[in-house]
């Protein structure tokens, strides 16, 4: 239990550590250039599944 308490708190010092990070002009950049890579790779991986779908439904 005590070691899921210190968890928690982790969790909460790193969300207000990034959000006062994110409040910095190279934060912000820094948080801006995760998110288009993070999105780049979701629609990479969305594209491949829609891709691969469409190429089992045609061979059924």
């Amino acid at each position: 239990m005590k070691q899921l308490f210190f968890v928690a708190v982790g969790i909460v010092i790193g969300f207000a550590v990034a959000h006062q990070v994110a409040n910095t002009r190279g934060g912000a950049r820094f948080f801006a250039d995760v998110n288009a890579r993070t999105k780049a790779f979701a629609d990479a991986v969305a594209d491949g599944y829609k891709s691969r779908d469409a190429e089992l439904r045609t061979d059924a």
